[in-house]
């Protein structure tokens, strides 16, 4: 399954990701710090869709509520949804 997450709060605008039988496949993220985001998502390639959210959920950037890595966790709980 692939979706478009659109993500608030942080410097990336959205986030494409695709899981199949529970494994993520592909993370691609859109805006926010490029460099970072492409090792997030290469670290993430591979992994458990539950292990990523339980190393990457509640990470905040800065003085936000939230950042990359946690908006990457609400759209994989979409997915479980």
């Amino acid at each position: 399954m692939k979706i478009n997450y659109t993500t608030q709060g942080t410097c990336s605008k959205s986030i494409e990701v695709e899981v199949e039988n529970g494994i993520v496949k592909n993370v691609c993220f859109t805006g926010g710090c490029n460099g970072n985001l492409q090792g997030i998502g290469a670290l993430v390639k591979g992994m458990k869709v539950d292990e990523v959210i339980t190393r990457l959920e509640g990470i905040r950037c800065g003085s936000k509520l939230t950042s990359c890595p946690d908006q990457l966790c609400k759209a994989l709980h979409s997915l479980k949804a």
